[in-house]
């Protein structure tokens, strides 16, 4: 996807960046990734507890996962601006400043 992303930019001459905080000066919250997944087994009757299981499997492995992620990622988890903080984990239904974000409509299903 990145190959594609720099093809598209390099035919319409310009420039794109994947630093998660491109422009560092000023109280804002730069850029995330926001991506929703599945499993068959979450999407099946009591899906729910399947999520958390993968939650909680993601959260015991938080700061491996972020040490791989690439740089510059302290200056966009600040924990302000609907982001979590770099160093800590969490979830939660509906709750912008997560980690993970479950669905209203995911848990209530």
């Amino acid at each position: 996807s990145r190959y594609i992303l720099q093809r598209v930019c390099e035919d319409f001459q310009v420039y794109c960046t994947l630093h998660p905080k491109p422009i560092v000066e000023g109280d804002w919250n730069g850029a995330g990734m926001h991506t929703n997944v599945s499993t068959k087994e979450m999407r099946e009757e009591g899906g729910i507890d399947a999520i958390r299981k993968a939650i909680y499997k993601l959260g015991a492995k938080h700061e491996e996962h972020i040490a791989v992620y690439g740089t510059g990622n302290e200056l966009r988890l600040t924990g302000k601006h609907e982001t979590a903080s770099i160093n800590d984990f969490c979830f939660g239904v509906a709750n912008r400043g997560a980690s993970i974000r479950i669905v209203r409509d995911t848990e209530a299903e």
